[in-house]
């Protein structure tokens, strides 16, 4: 079959429109498992077209690809094995979608292709998000895969051992994937059985500060922390009673080799997926005994947020684990991100029967207003003044992000009125307390 519908596009010709069954021969042949394709303008992908239009503008159809990873090694209890199968099949998938960009650049094709994972536009950390295509999203919409409870993508066959990449293209397609009619996760539970630290809940609910903390430490913010801990020690035995030295020797293996996830048990144990599917059904049993207890039973440090609900989940479920204690990473530099991520580092065991309304009216370089509700374990953040509140603050937004750094301090900030409350400020106290640092 002939590539191209259309000949070679110039600068008077329409906008070129691809085969799909040659595009897709060809994403396999330069080595994808699978592939997918979606137009830019498909409503499911709506959060991301700004992030498209600024990356590459000429943006009209997506290529979702897919690389399956060996579940073998990635089911080990022996972090090293699955960090090291993760950092592979990820470079194979920039591998894969190098050779396809260049495929059809050589087809007279414009087509950027961001990285699967890093690097990332880390100027844009804690102000607004690095990456420039958020895979899953682009790959559900292509119909490789549904969102399973523990939030990674589940291909029909493949299950959740899978990277992915995407490719954007200046250039249309005659066949688009459609969302599959169909959940590949069994709900099984296991998932939320085998994380160290509570993040997924049996309801369906994610406390990503808690999964961000302990399975991304040697990442971005847990680096971050891990700097300014050298900076804070007084000498080297200072710095030997912060960091244990198997800590320390952890941070040098990451940055020679990649950074290492500590957990990732929620891929490891499911047993979703066309492959794997028929051997859990067939002696649910063995599955439990052989990959989800040896990741239950095993002694390592868990990296926990003091007062967090990471930390009383442990404590009561895994006693035999060890506890490391670490800053909040999560720290937001603009008043938008702030806003963005109140969802992100709520915890809604510490909040309780917390029932509050809070209404923000920022100042300054970044002025806005917000209302934030707590009530039911649960937090609503809205643009605007909206019903009434039990509190009212007033802050300049720069202030206000200092404070939240430990940086500023709110004794100074009230007395100079850079920071202004109407209402009990017992109401602040237990606001904080859902956000612990």
């Amino acid at each position: 079959m002939n590539a191209l519908a259309e000949p070679i596009r110039t600068a008077e010709t329409p906008v070129r429109t691809l085969d799909a069954t040659w595009l897709r021969d060809l994403c396999l042949a330069v080595g994808a498992d699978d592939a997918g394709f979606v137009e830019v303008d498909r409503p499911a992908l709506a959060g991301e077209r700004p992030h498209l239009a600024s990356a590459f503008p000429r943006t009209r159809s997506l290529i979702s690809i897919v690389v399956r990873m060996n579940h073998e090694n990635v089911r080990s209890p022996a972090r090293s094995v699955a960090n090291a199968e993760f950092h592979h099949t990820g470079e194979d998938v920039d591998h894969v979608t190098r050779r396809l960009a260049a495929r059809l650049q050589r087809e007279g094709i414009r087509v950027l292709n961001p990285p699967m994972a890093f690097p990332m536009e880390a100027d844009k950390w804690t102000t607004d998000r690095m990456w420039i295509v958020s895979h899953k999203p682009v790959a559900v919409a292509a119909g490789l895969g549904h969102m399973g409870i523990h939030r990674n993508v589940i291909h029909p066959r493949f299950g959740n051992f899978i990277l992915l990449g995407t490719l954007l293209l200046d250039a249309e397609i005659n066949a688009y994937g459609q969302p599959l009619d169909y959940n590949p996760c069994v709900e099984c539970k296991l998932c939320v059985a085998a994380c160290p630290v509570g993040a997924i809940g049996s309801d369906g609910a994610f406390n990503f500060s808690a999964c961000y903390t302990h399975n991304y430490q040697e990442f971005m913010g847990g680096f971050s922390n891990w700097v300014e801990t050298i900076a804070d020690s007084r000498n080297g035995m200072d710095y030997r009673r912060r960091v244990k030295e198997s800590e320390t020797i952890s941070k040098w293996q990451s940055l020679a080799y990649g950074p290492n996830y500590k957990a990732a048990y929620c891929m490891a144990v499911c047993p979703a997926g066309e492959d794997l599917i028929g051997i859990y059904q067939a002696n649910k049993k063995q599955h439990l005994v052989e990959f989800v207890k040896p990741l239950q039973e095993k002694r390592e440090p868990i990296y926990v947020i003091p007062g967090s609900d990471a930390e009383a989940f442990v404590k009561k479920r895994y006693p035999h684990k060890t506890i490391r204690p670490v800053k909040n990473s999560l720290r937001a530099r603009s008043i938008a991100n702030l806003l963005r991520g109140m969802p992100l580092s709520f915890q809604p065991g510490v909040a309780g029967n917390l029932s509050a309304r809070y209404h923000f009216t920022f100042t300054g370089r970044e002025p806005a207003e917000a209302t934030v509700a707590i009530s039911g374990g649960k937090i609503q953040v809205e643009s605007g003044h909206n019903g009434e509140p039990n509190l009212r603050v007033t802050a300049d937004s720069e202030t206000w992000l200092g404070f939240l750094a430990r940086e500023k301090n709110l004794l100074w900030a009230l007395l100079t009125r850079r920071i202004q409350l109407r209402g009990n400020p017992k109401w602040l106290l237990a606001f904080g307390k859902c956000f612990p640092n």
